[in-house]
């Protein structure tokens, strides 16, 4: 499957300079986004992955699809207020300043196989506090997988550096 074409890009988006990635013409294709959910999950197959962990919001989508085509279960990692029960919180960086996520604090249990899924990784702060919030848990993380790599970026190079194995189906060079 060519993914890159069923990605639209659109320039100069949320700020001039960016070229913004949008999965959603993914998603609304069932072939490209069936193909995509079985790419992403092939590496994963064999295991034993419990639970996928998914990023708010466009990681849901993924991740509980793949939870599911892996016969695991599917934990949110969300923004501040949106889970109703005792969470653990991370913040990270944004360009203008910053944001959180949450997670369960019975979300995980330890040396539970976990699996982070989001749609895109760029600096990679938020994949990053993911895996604090994981590892918070105890979980043991298999690898962090998303439909996109923006290399230049350097977030895929920092969860590498933290000791979590990378995948992507597609790279883009710049922003």
């Amino acid at each position: 499957m060519d993914y890159k074409s069923k990605i639209r890009t659109i320039p100069d988006y949320p700020a001039k300079g960016i070229m913004f990635r949008d999965v959603t013409t993914l998603m609304s294709d069932s072939e490209a986004l069936a193909a995509a959910i079985e790419d992403l999950c092939r590496p994963f197959e064999r295991m034993n992955v419990s639970k996928v962990a998914g990023i708010d919001a466009r990681g849901f989508i993924l991740g509980g699809a793949m939870a599911v085509r892996l016969g695991a279960g599917f934990l949110p990692l969300r923004k501040p207020g949106k889970l109703p029960y005792e969470t653990w919180s991370e913040s990270y960086a944004l360009e203008y300043g910053s944001d959180a996520l949450h997670m369960h604090t019975d979300g995980v249990e330890e040396g539970e196989q976990v699996l982070l899924v989001d749609d895109l990784i760029a600096t990679g702060g938020t994949a990053e506090a993911g895996v604090k919030l994981l590892r918070k848990g105890k979980a043991d993380i298999v690898a962090a997988a998303f439909l996109i790599d923006l290399p230049d970026l350097g977030g895929a190079r920092t969860l590498r550096e933290l000791g979590v194995e990378v995948m992507s189906l597609v790279t883009f060079t710049g922003h």
